[in-house]
C-alpha cells in the first residue's frame, strides 16, 4: 500500500523526470536551431529549398506533396526563417520553462508537418515500417504531447521559480 510520503515522493520522481526529458528535448532543439538562426546556408542559401526539393523525390506523404510543391516551396525563404526561429523559440521555451505548453503544441504540429513531408516509407510499405520510417519526428511529437498533458514546468523552471517566490 502506497503511503502519503511515498506518493509524494513518486510525484517528485516524476515531475524530475518529466523536467528532465523537457530540458533535454529543448537543448536538442536549440542545437537543431543553432546553424540556421546563426548561419545563412538553411535560410538565405537554398538549404531549406533544398531538403523540401529531397522530401519530394519520395519520402514526402502523397497528400502532402502538392503543399511543399505549391506553397511551401514558392514561401521557402519566409518559411525557413520561420523554421530556425521556431526551433530556437520552442528550445528556449522548453530548457528555461516558460510557456511550455504554448511550445509543445507548437513543437507537436512541427513535428505532425515533418512527419508527412519526410517519412513516407512508400505505398506497398508494411503497417510497421510506417512508425520505423517516423521514429526521428513521432518520438518527439511524444514528448511534446506529455508536454501538452503532464506539467514538465514544475520543477527546473523559470515558471515554478516565480511561483516559489510569490
Amino acid at each position: 500500500m502506497e503511503t502519503p510520503s511515498s506518493a509524494s515522493s513518486a510525484n517528485d520522481r516524476n515531475a524530475l523526470a518529466l523536467a528532465a526529458l523537457r530540458i533535454a528535448v529543448g537543448i536538442f532543439f536549440l542545437i537543431f536551431a543553432e546553424y540556421k538562426v546563426f548561419g545563412t546556408k538553411f535560410t538565405l542559401g537554398g538549404g531549406f529549398q533544398w531538403w523540401i526539393s529531397r522530401f519530394l523525390e519520395g519520402s514526402a506523404y502523397p497528400f502532402m506533396a502538392p503543399v511543399l510543391k505549391n506553397f511551401v516551396l514558392p514561401h521557402g525563404t519566409a518559411i525557413a526563417f520561420l523554421v530556425a526561429y521556431g526551433e530556437l523559440a520552442i528550445g528556449l521555451a522548453l530548457v528555461l520553462g516558460v510557456l511550455v505548453r504554448v511550445a509543445s503544441a507548437f513543437g507537436l504540429l512541427f513535428m505532425l508537418t515533418l512527419l508527412f513531408a519526410s517519412d513516407y516509407p512508400g505505398p506497398h510499405a508494411a503497417f510497421w515500417q510506417y512508425f520505423g520510417a517516423s521514429l526521428s519526428h513521432s518520438i518527439f511529437a511524444c514528448c511534446f504531447a506529455a508536454f501538452l498533458a503532464g506539467r514538465s514546468d514544475a520543477v527546473w523552471s523559470l515558471a515554478a521559480h516565480r511561483e516559489k517566490n510569490k
